[in-house]
Protein backbone atom coordinates (compact mmCIF):
# COMPACT_ATOMS: atom_id res chain seq x y z
CA UNK A 1 0.00 0.00 0.00
CA UNK A 2 1.70 3.49 -0.75
CA UNK A 3 1.61 6.21 2.10
CA UNK A 4 -1.24 7.98 -0.41
CA UNK A 5 -3.54 5.08 0.01
CA UNK A 6 -2.26 4.72 3.40
CA UNK A 7 -3.67 8.18 4.36
CA UNK A 8 -6.83 7.14 2.33
CA UNK A 9 -7.64 4.22 4.54
CA UNK A 10 -6.93 6.44 7.80
CA UNK A 11 -9.41 9.11 6.73
CA UNK A 12 -11.90 6.28 5.78
CA UNK A 13 -11.38 4.82 9.40
CA UNK A 14 -12.01 8.16 10.82
CA UNK A 15 -15.36 8.22 8.98
CA UNK A 16 -16.78 5.11 9.39
CA UNK A 17 -15.93 5.03 13.13
CA UNK A 18 -17.64 8.54 13.67
CA UNK A 19 -14.68 10.51 14.59
CA UNK A 20 -15.45 12.56 11.28
CA UNK A 21 -19.45 13.25 10.88
CA UNK A 22 -20.93 14.49 7.80
CA UNK A 23 -20.38 17.76 7.33
CA UNK A 24 -17.52 18.40 9.68
CA UNK A 25 -14.45 20.17 8.79
CA UNK A 26 -11.40 17.90 9.26
CA UNK A 27 -8.89 19.51 11.38
CA UNK A 28 -5.53 21.68 9.92
CA UNK A 29 -3.51 19.96 7.35
CA UNK A 30 -0.24 20.18 9.42
CA UNK A 31 -2.50 18.53 12.69
CA UNK A 32 -4.19 16.16 10.54
CA UNK A 33 -0.68 15.22 8.98
CA UNK A 34 0.94 14.42 12.04
CA UNK A 35 -1.72 12.40 13.28
CA UNK A 36 -1.91 10.32 10.38
CA UNK A 37 1.98 9.49 10.21
CA UNK A 38 2.01 11.26 6.54
CA UNK A 39 3.43 13.52 4.50
CA UNK A 40 1.31 16.69 3.94
CA UNK A 41 2.00 16.07 0.46
CA UNK A 42 0.74 12.33 0.63
CA UNK A 43 -2.33 13.75 2.95
CA UNK A 44 -3.16 16.38 -0.11
CA UNK A 45 -3.18 13.63 -2.40
CA UNK A 46 -5.55 11.66 -0.80
CA UNK A 47 -7.56 14.67 -0.08
CA UNK A 48 -7.87 15.09 -3.63
CA UNK A 49 -8.49 11.34 -4.29
CA UNK A 50 -11.41 11.25 -1.73
CA UNK A 51 -12.45 14.84 -3.06
CA UNK A 52 -13.43 13.41 -6.65
CA UNK A 53 -15.74 10.48 -5.10
CA UNK A 54 -17.87 13.12 -3.30
CA UNK A 55 -16.70 11.91 -0.08
CA UNK A 56 -14.52 15.41 1.13
CA UNK A 57 -15.86 18.72 0.32
CA UNK A 58 -12.77 20.77 -0.50
CA UNK A 59 -13.86 24.62 0.31
CA UNK A 60 -11.57 27.09 -1.45
CA UNK A 61 -10.08 29.66 1.62
CA UNK A 62 -12.41 27.68 4.14
CA UNK A 63 -11.05 24.06 4.40
CA UNK A 64 -11.60 20.73 3.61
CA UNK A 65 -15.31 19.15 5.01
CA UNK A 66 -16.62 15.58 5.12
CA UNK A 67 -19.31 15.64 2.62
CA UNK A 68 -22.91 14.77 3.53
CA UNK A 69 -22.45 10.93 2.08
CA UNK A 70 -25.89 10.80 0.86
CA UNK A 71 -25.95 7.68 -2.16
CA UNK A 72 -27.20 10.06 -4.97
CA UNK A 73 -23.73 11.99 -4.13
CA UNK A 74 -21.60 9.53 -3.67
CA UNK A 75 -22.89 7.08 -6.61
CA UNK A 76 -22.11 10.47 -9.30
CA UNK A 77 -18.28 8.89 -9.59
CA UNK A 78 -19.60 5.44 -10.29
CA UNK A 79 -22.40 7.26 -13.22
CA UNK A 80 -19.42 9.29 -14.78
CA UNK A 81 -17.19 6.26 -14.96
CA UNK A 82 -20.01 4.32 -16.49
CA UNK A 83 -20.05 7.03 -18.96
CA UNK A 84 -16.44 6.48 -20.22
CA UNK A 85 -17.52 2.90 -21.09
CA UNK A 86 -21.43 3.08 -22.08
CA UNK A 87 -20.69 1.58 -25.57
CA UNK A 88 -18.77 -1.64 -24.54
CA UNK A 89 -20.24 -2.49 -21.23
CA UNK A 90 -23.60 -1.33 -22.34
CA UNK A 91 -25.22 -4.88 -21.61
CA UNK A 92 -23.42 -5.24 -18.15
CA UNK A 93 -25.11 -2.55 -17.01
CA UNK A 94 -28.36 -3.55 -18.31
CA UNK A 95 -27.37 -7.08 -16.67
CA UNK A 96 -27.51 -5.14 -13.05
CA UNK A 97 -30.48 -3.24 -14.07
CA UNK A 98 -32.08 -6.64 -14.31
CA UNK A 99 -31.28 -7.95 -11.07
CA UNK A 100 -32.11 -4.78 -9.29
CA UNK A 101 -35.21 -3.11 -10.84
CA UNK A 102 -37.51 -5.89 -10.85
CA UNK A 103 -36.64 -5.62 -6.90
CA UNK A 104 -37.47 -2.13 -7.11
CA UNK A 105 -40.53 -2.50 -8.79
CA UNK A 106 -41.67 -5.02 -6.38
CA UNK A 107 -40.95 -2.64 -3.30
CA UNK A 108 -42.40 0.16 -5.13
CA UNK A 109 -45.64 -2.03 -5.91
CA UNK A 110 -46.16 -1.91 -2.03
CA UNK A 111 -44.69 1.16 -0.97
CA UNK A 112 -46.28 3.60 -3.87
CA UNK A 113 -48.86 6.05 -2.73
CA UNK A 114 -51.86 6.80 -4.91
CA UNK A 115 -50.53 10.50 -5.73
CA UNK A 116 -47.55 8.77 -6.96
CA UNK A 117 -49.35 6.33 -9.27
CA UNK A 118 -51.47 8.83 -10.62
CA UNK A 119 -48.27 10.98 -11.80
CA UNK A 120 -46.46 7.24 -12.56
CA UNK A 121 -49.41 6.85 -14.85
CA UNK A 122 -48.87 10.30 -16.61
CA UNK A 123 -45.02 9.08 -17.55
CA UNK A 124 -46.43 6.37 -19.86
CA UNK A 125 -45.38 7.50 -22.93
CA UNK A 126 -48.18 8.49 -25.55
CA UNK A 127 -47.96 7.37 -28.95
CA UNK A 128 -47.55 10.35 -30.62
CA UNK A 129 -43.59 12.27 -29.51
CA UNK A 130 -40.43 12.19 -30.67
CA UNK A 131 -37.94 9.41 -30.16
CA UNK A 132 -35.72 11.70 -27.93
CA UNK A 133 -39.01 12.63 -25.92
CA UNK A 134 -39.98 9.12 -25.27
CA UNK A 135 -36.56 8.36 -23.57
CA UNK A 136 -36.99 11.07 -21.96
CA UNK A 137 -40.14 9.85 -20.58
CA UNK A 138 -38.78 6.08 -20.52
CA UNK A 139 -36.04 7.60 -17.93
CA UNK A 140 -38.08 9.36 -15.84
CA UNK A 141 -40.74 6.50 -15.57
CA UNK A 142 -38.35 4.15 -14.22
CA UNK A 143 -36.61 6.76 -11.98
CA UNK A 144 -39.83 7.45 -10.45
CA UNK A 145 -40.14 3.66 -9.72
CA UNK A 146 -37.01 3.98 -8.25
CA UNK A 147 -38.04 6.90 -6.11
CA UNK A 148 -41.11 5.34 -4.81
CA UNK A 149 -39.46 1.71 -3.40
CA UNK A 150 -38.16 3.20 -0.42
CA UNK A 151 -34.31 2.27 -0.32
CA UNK A 152 -32.66 5.49 -1.39
CA UNK A 153 -29.69 3.58 -1.76
CA UNK A 154 -31.40 1.40 -4.52
CA UNK A 155 -32.89 4.28 -5.74
CA UNK A 156 -29.22 6.01 -6.40
CA UNK A 157 -28.10 2.92 -7.99
CA UNK A 158 -30.40 2.62 -10.54
CA UNK A 159 -30.72 6.10 -11.57
CA UNK A 160 -26.58 5.93 -11.64
CA UNK A 161 -27.20 2.85 -14.07
CA UNK A 162 -29.82 4.83 -16.54
CA UNK A 163 -28.26 7.44 -18.03
CA UNK A 164 -25.60 5.05 -19.59
CA UNK A 165 -28.16 3.09 -21.44
CA UNK A 166 -29.69 6.05 -22.68
CA UNK A 167 -27.80 5.93 -26.20
CA UNK A 168 -28.87 2.12 -26.61
CA UNK A 169 -32.52 3.38 -25.63
CA UNK A 170 -32.52 5.60 -28.93
CA UNK A 171 -30.88 3.58 -31.03
CA UNK A 172 -33.29 1.22 -30.75
CA UNK A 173 -36.15 3.48 -30.73
CA UNK A 174 -34.96 4.66 -34.63
CA UNK A 175 -34.16 1.24 -35.63
CA UNK A 176 -36.61 -1.35 -34.20
CA UNK A 177 -40.41 -1.34 -35.85
CA UNK A 178 -42.86 -0.93 -33.06
CA UNK A 179 -40.26 -0.56 -30.33
CA UNK A 180 -41.81 2.11 -28.19
CA UNK A 181 -45.11 0.90 -28.73
CA UNK A 182 -44.13 -2.30 -27.22
CA UNK A 183 -42.27 -0.15 -24.44
CA UNK A 184 -45.63 1.41 -23.73
CA UNK A 185 -47.35 -1.68 -23.27
CA UNK A 186 -45.30 -2.66 -20.74
CA UNK A 187 -44.95 0.31 -18.87
CA UNK A 188 -48.40 0.43 -18.78
CA UNK A 189 -48.61 -3.16 -17.64
CA UNK A 190 -46.12 -2.36 -14.71
CA UNK A 191 -48.31 0.41 -13.80
CA UNK A 192 -51.11 -2.14 -13.49
CA UNK A 193 -49.10 -4.53 -11.35
CA UNK A 194 -48.17 -1.79 -8.74
CA UNK A 195 -51.86 -0.19 -8.89
CA UNK A 196 -52.72 -4.27 -8.07
CA UNK A 197 -50.08 -3.94 -4.80
CA UNK A 198 -49.24 -6.94 -6.43
CA UNK A 199 -45.38 -7.00 -6.02
CA UNK A 200 -44.66 -10.67 -7.70
CA UNK A 201 -46.60 -9.06 -10.79
CA UNK A 202 -44.77 -6.13 -10.53
CA UNK A 203 -41.18 -8.29 -10.40
CA UNK A 204 -41.99 -10.37 -13.20
CA UNK A 205 -43.49 -7.52 -15.78
CA UNK A 206 -40.50 -5.23 -14.64
CA UNK A 207 -37.90 -8.18 -15.42
CA UNK A 208 -39.77 -9.23 -18.73
CA UNK A 209 -39.42 -5.27 -19.27
CA UNK A 210 -35.05 -4.79 -18.84
CA UNK A 211 -34.22 -8.51 -20.30
CA UNK A 212 -36.23 -7.50 -23.56
CA UNK A 213 -34.50 -4.75 -24.01
CA UNK A 214 -31.12 -7.24 -23.23
CA UNK A 215 -32.23 -9.59 -26.13
CA UNK A 216 -32.37 -6.75 -28.82
CA UNK A 217 -29.42 -4.74 -28.16
CA UNK A 218 -27.38 -8.54 -28.31
CA UNK A 219 -28.88 -9.54 -31.16
CA UNK A 220 -28.26 -5.59 -32.56
CA UNK A 221 -24.79 -5.96 -31.56
CA UNK A 222 -24.02 -9.37 -33.17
Amino acid sequence: MSVTDDAIAKIKTMIVSGDLTPGSRLPREADLAAELGVSRNSLREAVRALSLVRILDVRQGDGTYVASLEPNSLLDAMSFLLEFHQDDSVLEVLGVRRILEPAATALAAQRMTDAELAQLRTLVAPDSASVTDLVALDLNFHAAIGAACGNKVLASLLDSLSMPTTRARIWRGVTEESAFERTVAEHRGICDAIAARDPDLAHARALAHVAGVMEWLARAAA
